[in-house]
Order: C-alpha cells, then sequence, then structure tokens
C-alpha cells in the first residue's frame, strides 16, 4: 500500500480542484461525480455510485487514488464474499501455535467497494462498523483504520439482475449517492477517440495521471471547511427542506436529523470549494439530491406512477420558502 504523502501546497482548494484535471485525463465527463467524491472526503464521508455497467465507475475511484497519492484496494463484491473477506481475520501460525490477525482490504485509505448490490446483506453489513466507527472488530478487539479512509461503493440499477437492494442502515451510512449517467454524444465520441488512440484504462499513468494532492492538503482543506460559517437561518433552511421530506405524500420515509446534519455538512464543503467561507441556500440546493435521494423512500403507489425521488426533492425544494 502506498503511504500518503505528507507534503501539503499552500493553497490546498486549488490542490483538490487540480484534481478534476488530473481524473479528466482518464475519465470523460462525469464532472459531478468528481466533485461528489471531492466533498465527500472533505467531510469524511462515503460515497455510493451508482451507473449502468460501463460508465467509469471503477476508473474513476482508481483515478481518484492516483491523483490523490492514497492507497487503494480493490474488493469485487460477489454472491459468496464473506464478511471475514473483507474486514480480515485471525490466521493460525504453526510456527509459534499462535493466531495472527490477517488485516482485510478495508485496511486501506480508499476501499473500492465495485458493484456491492451484488453481495447478500450479511456481508454488506461487514463494513458498517467500517464505515461508522472507522475501525474493525474482529474477535472482541478493535482495530483502527488508517486516516483519511473512505469507502466509494459501486452498484447497479436495482432492476439488473442479481442485485440485493442495501439495507436502510447501509445506505445511511453513506454520505451522497451519486448517480452516473450514460454520456452525451459528443463524450461518447471523446471516449471512442481515446481508445483509438490508444488509450487503456488499466494503466493510468501512461495518460499522465499523476498525484496532484496528498494527505497533507486534504487535512489543511479539512481545516478551513471547518471555519465555514452558517447562519442561523442557512440551519434553519436545511431543516425544513428535510421536514418537508418527511412530510411529503409520496414518501413513505424522510431524512433523519442525521440527513439534516449531513445536508449541512455537504453544503459547507461545497461553498469552501466554490471559494467563499460561508454557505448560502444555492450551496444547499446544490447538494440536496446527492445527500437526501437515498435517505428516503417513496410510497409504493407513487413508484406505480413513475415517481422518482430525485423528482420529489426537485420539488420540494422549489416549494420550501428560501431565506432572504
Amino acid at each position: 500500500m502506498t503511504a500518503p504523502t505528507d507534503a501539503r501546497t499552500d493553497d490546498p482548494r486549488a490542490a483538490l480542484q487540480a484534481l478534476r484535471t488530473e481524473i479528466g485525463k482518464a475519465v470523460v465527463g462525469q464532472d459531478a461525480a468528481v466533485t461528489g467524491l471531492v466533498v465527500a472526503l472533505l467531510c469524511r464521508g462515503h460515497v455510493l455510485l451508482e451507473g449502468v455497467p460501463g460508465v467509469a465507475k471503477t476508473l474513476l475511484v482508481r483515478t481518484l487514488a492516483t491523483a490523490l497519492d492514497l492507497g487503494t484496494k480493490r474488493v469485487q463484491f460477489t454472491p459468496d464474499l464473506m464478511p471475514s473477506d473483507v474486514t480480515g481475520s485471525l490466521v493460525y501460525d504453526a510456527r509459534t501455535a499462535e493466531f495472527s490477525f490477517q488485516p482485510g482490504p478495508v485496511f486501506t485509505h480508499l476501499l473500492l467497494a465495485d458493484e456491492i448490490n451484488r453481495t447478500p446483506p450479511k456481508t454488506q453489513a461487514s463494513l458498517l462498523e467500517a464505515m461508522e466507527e472507522r475501525q474493525v472488530t474482529v474477535e472482541g478487539t478493535p482495530r483502527p483504520l488508517p486516516d483519511p479512509f473512505m469507502v466509494a461503493a459501486t452498484q447497479n440499477p436495482l432492476e439488473y439482475e442479481g442485485t440485493y437492494p442495501l439495507p436502510e442502515a447501509q445506505l445511511d451510512r453513506f454520505l451522497l449517492k451519486l448517480v452516473l449517467p450514460l454520456p452525451g454524444r459528443d463524450q461518447e465520441i471523446d471516449v471512442l477517440s481515446r481508445h483509438a488512440a490508444g488509450f487503456d484504462p488499466r494503466d493510468l499513468a501512461a495518460v499522465g495521471v499523476r498525484a496532484v494532492a496528498g494527505a497533507g492538503d486534504l487535512a489543511a482543506a479539512r481545516a478551513d471547511v471547518a471555519r465555514v460559517t452558517v447562519a442561523p437561518e442557512i440551519a434553519a433552511y436545511v431543516v425544513d427542506v428535510c421536514r418537508a421530506t418527511r412530510e411529503s405524500p409520496s414518501l413513505s420515509l424522510g431524512a433523519s436529523p442525521r440527513g439534516a446534519t449531513a445536508l449541512l455538512s455537504t453544503a459547507r464543503a461545497w461553498a469552501w470549494l466554490s471559494g467563499r467561507a460561508y454557505v448560502t441556500p444555492d450551496d444547499v440546493k446544490a447538494l440536496a439530491l446527492p445527500t437526501l435521494r437515498h435517505r428516503v423512500r417513496l410510497r409504493p403507489e407513487a413508484e406505480m406512477e413513475g415517481v422518482t425521488a430525485d423528482g420529489v426533492m426537485t420539488g420540494l425544494l422549489a416549494r420550501v420558502p428560501v431565506p432572504r
């Protein structure tokens, strides 16, 4: 595992903004997903990436890890994957006649949980403690994870064969759910042109992707984000948005107070990335969908009518009074 660099630049915001340029060397489009991943890192959160196969979900996370100079490991979630395959286990050493702990792939800075919804809930749950407590307990002994630590999980849409729905408790551990759309026509032409020119997604060094930020930049950026101010009326606006989801007739489950806290955190990070030391209502609106879409549940009758969580959220944001 590559140790993160301790060096930091004088401008952590510029270093993190440079990630977009580096990721763009390998991934076409998906700017919103790139921004979401950076926001999650700033908030010490985790990200769920959803999209059909072939929209560069895995490549995006691999490129981010390279551009951040962080250690990364990948777990392919399959129906026969066991919890110990993720967290690690005790292994008997015949030479010493003792058991020693063999760390699993979760002991890294950036864990790519690929196709997380293709494994049963029991194995999905193996990540709960790691994502919430930043530690793994095996045989009663807690073992801390590295810092920084982020889970970037990918999943195919639930209507695809061989998928398991993520439990609400698991979904709630993800700070953001980012939906990766199919590329537009011009972007898809760009993808094909790159491949025709010899682009190999397995060889990021060949396309010039390099580390432009490290753990030092990330730590400094998090300290800056913590100083972003939130006016009382903005905090009240966040609460009103979340309470509106609980009162919507189209939703059987609205955003919890944890969801309100998450929205406030992501709005602060977005404000800082935008060069401001205070949060505006537009910051809250910009992060409301990715922060809350997986924390609400549609009523069955609304689903049958073709209503979507994003559609409900967009309507609520248009109706909730905005502070002046």
